[in-house]
């Protein structure tokens, strides 16, 4: 059921929710959280559709913000509401409703939001594309518990991640981070099979994808060694490699789907690693609403710490590039007497004849 509001009210659309619900026969309310989309034109049914999707594993209500950008002036000043709202089949197992802003109403989203939400109810808000740099410092942001981004929709996603870095407060967490779930489960139980040291690791994938580089900054965090960072044409991220004091141990997914675990020692295994599609990155994220911690010691480990190599410095018994030998350094001045010894002789000699 859709009911269309045209310049309308947040008090409107309460009241639209209501007579939808008793309208298709559930007047009780059995959501379990406000899931708050802030997105475009563009991008808004890709991401309404896998909000609908994770809607069948968390009950919500769903509102998707779009602001929409008035070219004349004349609309610039003047501010109107439209909404959508959906119960029933066309929203999944929830509620949703499309708010649409126009003019100065959308600089004060969060007020429109504010009385739209779940009452004694947690709000997550997601922005599937031009993300805050600080999320909970955004008004919308503000509402919510859980705040979900994703550096791959940005167009710099590596240098993304140094500003989610800097500006992370507890609450914060990226789809990026949610794709590589399954690598980090999967290398932790590898890992566990064997008792040995890991002394170096490889991280191979795309270049500019956020989920590689994170993935080498949360094994150079929790293993404590240096980490490669190595390209490949992808998809995605395509292997792992841990040179271990008991034999390499490789995770290696070359098609994007099925990948191969080696470890030294054992027969090779094939394991099932397929790229999610965003209502499974959406309903993982949505299990938990606490503060990843795992993910905040990760991205502040540093983009830059990554594929850096010390400086070699000369070995004790190696003397400086341009440095004589210490021996030949020693018997110089012996050398330099003798020679101006064996100039003198000569002389010596014809003085005597």
């Amino acid at each position: 059921m859709k009911i269309d509001l045209t310049d309308t009210t947040a008090g409107d659309i309460n009241k639209a929710l209501v007579r939808g619900r008793r309208a298709i026969g559930t007047p009780a309310v059995g959501m379990v959280l406000t899931l708050v989309i802030v997105t475009d034109e563009e991008n808004a049914y890709d991401s309404l559709k896998a909000a609908n999707d994770a809607s069948r594993e968390h009950p919500s209500r769903t509102l998707v913000v779009i602001k929409r950008v008035s070219r004349s002036p004349r609309d610039r000043t003047s501010s109107r509401l439209d909404a959508e709202v959906r119960v029933g089949a066309d929203a999944g197992t929830g509620e949703t409703v499309v708010l649409r802003l126009y003019g100065e109403v959308s600089d004060h989203a969060d007020s429109v939001v504010l009385p739209l939400l779940l009452p004694d109810a947690p709000v997550v808000v997601w922005w599937p594309v031009n993300a805050p740099l600080d999320p909970a410092k955004d008004p919308l942001g503000a509402l919510a518990q859980r705040r979900v981004t994703d550096t791959y929709a940005a167009e710099q996603p590596v240098r993304e991640l140094s500003a989610r870095a800097e500006a992370y407060t507890p609450g914060d967490t990226d789809l990026s981070w949610t794709r590589i779930t399954p690598w980090r489960s999967m290398l932790a139980a590898a890992l566990d099979q064997v008792v040995c040291e890991v002394r170096a690791v490889e991280v191979e994938g795309e270049e500019f994808n956020p989920s590689c580089e994170l993935l080498a900054m949360w094994l150079a965090d929790r293993l404590d060694v240096r980490v490669k960072r190595s390209l490949s044409s992808g998809p995605g991220l395509t292997a792992v490699r841990l040179d271990t004091s008991c034999g390499p141990i490789v995770l290696d997914r070359a098609d994007g789907s099925l990948a191969t675990l080696s470890i030294e020692g054992q027969p090779a295994r094939a394991v099932a690693l397929k790229r999610r599609d965003t209502a499974e990155l959406i309903a993982e994220e949505l299990r938990r609403l606490d503060p990843d911690d795992t993910y905040a010691s990760a991205l502040r480990y540093g983009v830059e710490r990554l594929n850096t190599v010390p400086e070699q410095q000369p070995a004790a018994d190696e003397p400086p590039a341009g440095a004589e030998p210490a021996e030949e350094a020693a018997t110089a001045p012996a050398k330099k007497a003798a020679a101006r010894t064996a100039k003198k002789a000569p002389a010596r000699k014809a003085a005597a004849k």
